[in-house]
């Protein structure tokens, strides 16, 4: 450790000697930066001050260029940097010293008297590895320059105060297994940010803390090598190694740095595979449709991925032709599936050897073994009860349609393939026979005909022939039957539609009036061939004759000429209509024939068919008129109802009319000839008519139940007309068989509050010659109607 005495020293030694080293005064080596440091001698100032001397005669008079200093400075004083001195400087303290540029007066301080700098801060070298100052010497007094401004330089100067650092880490990497020694990993890099030109404070050395001795890393590079042969994944598939990166060459009190590589080692086919069975025993039933699945068999193989994939194949056995193998490629297993039906009665047992191989080989692990493996698999194929099958398969047969009802056409055979061999009943599917054409017999399968036969309505006849085993309904067996029915000449030839020709007056002997053809339902298989000639009670027809073309078709022709409407307008000729059928049939055809006048050009202009043409010959401006006189008919018709119905009726009441046929109710006073709802009465006139009904109505209620539900059931008749009017009210409450919708009204309180009072005609005296009505004149123009028909006229007297 340093006193202070010596560092402050040192530190003047150090900036003198720079100094000196820069300008070639002194070496550098002569300097002691130690703490045996001393003053020099009197020989060495005077030598000092004449190697001074000589370089006077300098552009300029500074005696410094550039500073050197140490960074991360630790210490409480400011660090001595360096010193600067102009010639002209006599040490009087005339000469003023002034530092700028970068960091003056933050980083760096100068003594403006003596010229010493000093660094305030702590200076670190990888953030900044030198700074550039100017410095310019002034007189005190007058402030002039002494001398010319200057630069200078300041450089830092390098510690080890970096440890090396992997900037990429952690690292992931793979190598395969089995690798031979020396088989290249990953390089890792570790930086060190401390000056490379600089000793050995950014020398980085490499070497491995963990991980040996799998492997190994290059001291110089980082380069990452296996270490050890035959590393088997299956083993052991991952490893952790740190590796360590130390600066100043690796030696004692360097900084160290450390990473993690995640090494994986990757697969290899280097296992082969092995069936964990040599025998699979497995079993199906006899009834399991084709493609469906047995049972799976499965090889372990120790590797992964493609090195894993495995290829499944039968190599021998007595069932190659009835089960498939197929891989599935997710999970590597064999899947054994039926290729043919099973029968359990035929073979009720298969044994299959099965070879598991690797399809991906490596060459250089053959010497492991061969990459295959074999397996005996055993199927038992299990009994079930199946349904009767029918021999054959399909069923065609044609038959006559002239067959008879109850003849065999063909025996159904159906067998129980099970070897219990249980009895069979045959039956017919009625949705593929709905006309019942055909009938089954339950026990012999005989095929035999229920109803006639017609090619001609049907043709053709697919039905399905049901097999039932006796001792379980349930096993069905079913065969389609095609019954074709063949063609019987059992339809005469007609003809092919209705002939009607017309013959001219003035035709000639021998000229061609109509072209006639026929058909037949009849289907031969030679084709259809007609012959027509007249029929015998025409043969010596001396107006007509026909001629056979022989291409199915016959030309009618005029024997004679010289025809005459007046006397003949229609011939009616029969034709006789043969097939080549066998039997031959025939029909007769007759051809209507019609003389007709006709022009020069022989174009028909009337004959009897006139009659047909005439309504279309009308003319526009007849139909016209015909319906012109229609329209006039309804408009009038239109006019005389809507008259009729528009007229109205007299306010006159007929004296002989009953006008106490109607009790109407008034919903407000005054406005009673707007009432439309009155109920008939005409039933009260006998009294002795009401009657009590024990069963009440269930469509309408009283309308005034105020007063209905007062009346008891028994009620007496008297001659107080209220009394008798709720008694009729309650009877039509109670009776079912009413018409609906009635309604029975009392006023015994209308009008109160009026100046009238009540208008009920139940407080009315018992004559209308006690009653006057000439006040209704002084009540207003409301009651103007009122008073017109009860009050009294001169000369007339009362008119009510």
């Amino acid at each position: 450790m340093w006193t202070s005495d010596r560092m402050s020293n040192a530190k003047n030694w150090f900036g003198l000697g720079m100094s000196l080293y820069f300008w070639g005064l002194m070496d550098l080596t002569t300097l002691v930066l130690s703490g045996n440091a001393r003053p020099l001698t009197k020989s060495q100032e005077d030598n000092l001050s004449d190697k001074l001397l000589l370089h006077q005669r300098m552009k300029r008079s500074w005696v410094w260029n550039q500073f050197f200093v140490l960074e991360e400075y630790t210490g409480t004083d400011p660090l001595y940097v360096g010193k600067l001195h102009s010639d002209m400087d006599r040490g009087d303290g005339s000469i003023k010293y002034i530092l700028s540029g970068e960091g003056a007066g933050i980083v760096f301080t100068i003594d403006d008297t003596t010229g010493d700098i000093h660094a305030i801060q702590r200076l670190d070298r990888e953030e900044r590895s030198q700074y550039t100052l100017r410095a310019q010497a002034l007189d005190r007094r007058s402030g002039r320059p002494m001398e010319p401004e200057s630069e200078f330089i300041i450089k830092i100067q390098d510690i080890n105060d970096n440890e090396p650092k992997f900037l990429d880490g952690p690292y992931v990497a793979s190598v395969p297994e089995m690798s031979p020694v020396g088989t290249s990993v990953i390089q890792v890099t570790a930086t060190d940010a401390d000056d490379p030109t600089y000793g050995n404070s950014a020398r980085v050395v490499y070497s491995i803390l963990q991980g040996q001795p799998y492997f190994s890393v290059d001291s110089r590079t980082g380069l990452i090598r296996t270490a050890l042969m035959n590393m088997d994944r299956e083993a052991k598939d991952y490893y952790e190694v740190i590796i360590q990166a130390k600066d100043m060459g690796g030696q004692l009190g360097g900084l160290a740095g450390t990473t993690t590589v995640n090494i994986t080692l990757s697969d290899v086919n280097d296992n082969p595979p092995r069936f964990p069975q040599k025998h699979y025993q497995m079993s199906v039933l006899e009834s399991a449709p084709v493609s469906s699945t047995v049972g799976r068999v499965v090889a372990k193989d120790l590797d992964e991925g493609i090195n894993a994939e495995m290829k499944y194949s039968f190599v021998d056995g007595d069932g190659l032709d009835v089960f498939d193998i197929n891989t599935d490629p997710n999970y590597q297993v064999g899947i054994i599936t039926v290729r043919k039906p099973l029968s359990f009665e035929s073979k009720k047992s298969y044994t299959l050897k099965v070879e598991g191989t690797n399809p991906h080989l490596e060459m250089r692990f053959l010497n492991l073994g061969p990459f295959r493996d074999t397996t005996t698999v055993h199927i038992s194929v299990e009994d079930v009860d199946e349904p009767p099958m029918f021999e054959p398969s399909f069923y065609f047969m044609e038959v006559p349609e002239d067959v008879e009802i109850g003849t065999t056409i063909q025996i159904i055979s159906a067998r129980d393939p099970d070897l219990t061999n249980n009895s069979i009943r045959y039956s017919i599917d009625r949705s593929s026979d709905p006309g019942r054409f055909f009938y089954v017999d339950v026990a012999r399968g005989a095929l035999m005909t229920a109803r006639p036969l017609d090619r001609e309505d049907i043709s053709w006849h697919n039905i399905t022939v049901l097999a039932v085993e006796l001792n379980n309904p349930s096993k069905v067996g079913s065969v389609s039957v095609t019954v074709k029915v063949l063609d019987v000449n059992d339809n005469a030839p007609q003809f092919s539609r209705f002939y009607e020709a017309f013959v001219c007056e003035n035709a000639k002997a021998g000229q061609l009036i109509q072209t006639v053809s026929a058909v037949d339902q009849d289907d031969p298989q030679e084709g259809q061939h007609f012959f027509y000639s007249l029929a015998p009670e025409a043969a010596n027809n001396p107006n007509f004759t026909l001629r056979d073309n022989q291409d199915n078709t016959a030309w009618i022709l005029t024997r004679r000429s010289g025809f005459r409407q007046h006397e003949q307008n229609t011939f009616y000729l029969p034709i006789l209509i043969t097939d080549n059928g066998r039997p031959m049939l025939s029909s007769t055809g007759t051809l209507t024939v019609h003389v007709c006048s006709c022009g020069d050009d022989g174009v028909v202009m009337s004959c009897n068919a006139e009659a047909y043409v005439l309504p279309v010959s009308l003319s526009r401006g007849a139909l016209i008129a015909i319906l012109a006189c229609i329209f006039v008919l309804l408009v009038l018709v239109l006019l005389i109802l809507s008259m009729r119905r528009h007229r109205k009726q007299p306010y006159i009441i007929d004296e002989e009319e009953n006008i106490h046929e109607n009790i109407v109710r008034y919903d407000d006073e005054g406005g009673g000839e707007e009432d439309t709802e009155a109920f008939d009465i005409a039933a009260m006139w006998n009294p002795r008519e009401a009657q009590v009904v024990v069963k009440s109505r269930q469509d309408m209620l009283p309308e005034i139940e105020s007063l209905s539900r007062y009346v008891s059931q028994t009620c007496m008749m008297d001659n107080n007309v209220h009394s008798y009017v709720l008694a009729k009210l309650y009877e039509a409450d109670m009776d079912l068989w009413a018409p609906p919708f009635d309604s029975l009204q009392t006023y015994m309180f209308e009008g109160n509050g009026s100046v009238a009072e009540s208008l009920s005609s139940l407080e009315s005296v018992t004559t209308d010659s006690d009653q006057s009505y000439d006040y209704l004149t002084d009540w207003g123009p409301r009651f103007k109607k009122l008073a017109e028909m009860y009050g009294v006229t001169e000369g007339n007297g009362a008119l009510w």
